[in-house]
């Protein structure tokens, strides 16, 4: 006979407890019986429920769920302490470098608790600022989001995007500076804006319009380049590029400053911001627009390698590629000509890994990272190097792009204990000069910042940034915040935040590990921690963490994991993995089901790094760490997990799902709670006063859990 399971919602009502069960209660969800066959392996889904954000059962487990964890963090009695000190800490200002657009100056600025950067011209560097948009007018709860995308040739118009409620969709518009007006061009349908200008208009790419209903959840294929002419309506733009044969393919258009060549990238993945977000590589295409009606000839076909177009000298093109370079280098290849035997090597890779090239005074100016941390070189195009930019200390370097005929350009400098300034470089004497920093009552001085490295269960060699008080014993006496990612080539480098800063001031120790599956090292690197290796990431994890505890900082009682995204399927695979090394997870807006995450938005793009449940031999590596199917009746790691109901680039759905398996598993007094955050999305565009807020909650639970008080 079949049994009926009955739903029962249990709000927080006191902390009974029993040898036999968790000191918290949850509300309990109830268990379905739906079931997949992956092969010769029956896999029960009993929350698959939970995936359905929309409808009435979901909807109450998340107002259950969310009262739960205020009703949890209302008990800590320094909560509202640490909120107050990472509202008095935020409050200072903060600016993007100046991007040059003819006579005048474009820059973001952050007063301090603004919800959302402010966009400002001023004529020269010290010319009168004009507020040029403010997207905190735009909104009443400042979840609107604006970016800025390019200017035409000649600076009169403004491409620039807007994302309302933390989701990947945008509608682009486009400013007239002349007149400080915007244009009735609307385009809408994008995730990932660019826009590459050309004549009265620019490439961009979108996709089909989804499903109504299911805007934020449906799967997202089809991506395309068209072509907008200022002034004409999105339904009358030209199709120029599309991958008939892989609608999982995405592409994004950029056009050589002199505006001769249009280039396409096409990725088996997702773009972020301007570069590509390519697991396994990118194929490459070209258009000569100085001839009219030319075709878009295939530069490289295969998607193998990771290849960036530069910028054009004349006829050729330069390429950033690592084809027989897995650090990367730099070639000159013509686009009639493209074969990598006729590539004329311009500059040959170096050991460290150059990540980023960018150009500007008829330079390029190469970034690479030496264990983790910026270093940058200047190069003319033939490939002559011309010297190095001096920077201040250890850390992160960003930046230094401009105009061809440009004498300086401006960077961005910070580490874990230097809030972001800007620079200033003169090209012509090679001095840098701080143009904008930030007004913090921080003395660097005051803490240590280690570079040191541990040793993976395979013998591979890991950095870790270690940062610290001065004078700090190690008596394994204090707690520590080890923080990393481990994915989809992208770097974790030193970064300054004021809840850190918190953590620092308060006796704590920050670690954060460059795990395999980034870029530190160059392609080598990546793969070392993707696919069927996704378990190194997690080995290197472990390994920093016990080399702190081997060293004196702390010991497991005293240590938190956090990572977002892709880092937080390495913190829930960890926690899972060695519950006895961890007190505190902290994974946030992650993938925790392996199998079924290609199935939602853009998660399909997502399998060239993780593999799919689809194929046998990638669901049998999956199912052995995917979060969701190893939680197993124990104890715990406390596990404060975030999300958010916008989140169309990792759907909640996976947060959700987990939160149920591990609170039902959970058996000891470690707590287990969700925080499900409303307008909000997988973290870019948050207004300011969400980031408090959710930092308030996190660290809260940190704090208490790690046995820390707030003074």
């Amino acid at each position: 006979m079949k049994k009926c399971i009955v739903l029962v919602w249990i709000a927080v009502c006191g902390y009974v407890h029993t040898a036999a069960q968790p000191l918290w209660k949850y509300p309990v969800a109830v268990k379905d019986t739906v079931a997949d066959r992956y092969f010769d392996t029956t896999i029960y889904d009993p929350y698959r429920w939970l995936e359905n954000d929309t409808i009435a059962l979901t909807r109450q487990w998340i107002a259950q769920q969310n009262a739960a964890t205020q009703d949890y963090l209302a008990t800590i009695p320094f909560r509202e302490k640490i909120r107050a000190y990472l509202t008095r800490k935020w409050n200072y200002t903060r600016e993007t470098p100046p991007v040059k657009m003819g006579e005048y100056y474009l820059f973001s600025r952050n007063n301090g608790l603004q919800n959302q950067n402010v966009w400002y011209l001023k004529k020269g560097l010290v010319g009168k600022e004009e507020v040029l948009l403010d997207p905190n007018t735009f909104s009443a709860d400042g979840t609107v989001a604006v970016t800025m995308l390019g200017a035409s040739a000649d600076k009169r118009y403004i491409a620039y995007a807007v994302a309302e409620g933390g989701s990947d969709w945008n509608r682009m518009y486009v400013l007239d500076v002349t007149n400080r007006t915007r244009l009735p061009d609307m385009l809408q349908w994008v995730k990932f804006p660019r826009a590459a200008w050309k004549g009265n208009g620019f490439y961009y790419s979108r996709y089909p319009a989804p499903e109504k209903g299911h805007e934020l959840f449906a799967r997202n294929t089809g991506n395309a380049i068209y072509y907008h002419h200022l002034g004409s309506s999105q339904e009358t733009d030209s199709l120029v590029f599309t991958d008939g044969s892989d609608s999982k393919v995405s592409v994004g258009a950029s056009v050589t400053e002199d505006e001769r060549f249009l280039i396409i990238c096409a990725v088996k993945g997702s773009f972020l911001g301007y570069k590509l977000n390519s697991s396994t590589g990118n194929a490459l295409f070209c258009q000569d627009l100085s001839v009219p009606h030319s075709p878009i000839d295939t530069l490289v076909s295969d998607y193998n390698h990771h290849n960036i177009i530069i910028d054009n000298a004349g006829g050729d093109l330069l390429l950033q590629t690592d084809r027989d370079a897995p650090a990367n280098k730099v070639v000159l290849m013509h686009p009639h000509q493209p074969q990598p035997s006729l590539w004329k090597l311009v500059v040959p890779e170096q050991k460290e890994s150059l990540v980023n090239i960018e150009t500007g005074g008829g330079f390029m100016w190469l970034q690479y990272l030496q264990d983790a941390s910026s270093v940058i070189h200047q190069y003319t195009y033939s490939g002559s190097k011309v010297g190095a930019v001096a920077l201040p200390a250890i850390g992160t370097a960003s930046g230094f792009a401009a105009g061809k005929r440009d004498t300086a350009l401006f960077y961005t400098f910070t580490n874990c204990v230097t809030p972001p300034a800007i620079y200033l470089y003169v090209m012509t004497n090679g001095q840098s000069a701080v143009y904008s920093q930030p007004r913090l009552d921080i003395d660097a001085n005051d803490y240590v910042i280690k570079r040191v490295f541990c040793t993976s269960k395979d013998s591979t060699r890991v950095p870790m940034f270690i940062v610290h008080k001065k004078g700090m014993l190690l008596d394994a006496s204090h707690p520590a915040f080890v923080l990393g990612h481990g994915g989809f080539k992208r770097n974790l480098t030193p970064f300054f935040h004021v809840a850190i800063m918190m953590f620092l001031e308060q006796g704590g120790v920050y670690a954060q590990p460059a795990l395999r599956g980034g870029n530190e090292y160059g392609e080598a690197w990546h793969q070392g921690g993707m696919r069927q290796n996704k378990q190194h990431v997690f080995d290197d994890c472990i390994a920093a963490t016990e080399y702190l505890v081997k060293e004196g900082y702390t010991q497991p009682g005293r240590i938190a994991i956090s990572g977002q995204s892709t880092g937080a399927v390495m913190v829930a695979a960890c926690s899972n993995q060695r519950p006895d090394l961890f007190k505190v997870a902290l994974p946030a807006v992650g993938m925790q089901d392996m199998l079924r995450y290609h199935k939602f938005t853009i998660g399909a793009s997502w399998a060239e790094e993780y593999g799919t449940s689809d194929k046998e031999a990638q669901f049998r590596y999956l199912v052995r760490y995917s979060p969701l199917h190893n939680i197993r009746p124990g104890i715990h790691p406390a596990t404060f997990i975030t999300t958010a109901d916008h989140d169309d680039t990792v759907v909640p759905g996976h947060s959700y799902k987990f939160a149920a398996a591990l609170q039902a598993n959970q058996q000891g007094d470690n707590p287990v709670f969700i925080r499900i955050d409303s307008r909000s999305g997988h973290g870019p565009g948050k207004p300011t006063h969400k980031q408090i807020e959710e930092a308030t909650d996190v660290w809260s639970f940190v704090f208490r859990n790690l046995g820390m008080d707030f003074h």
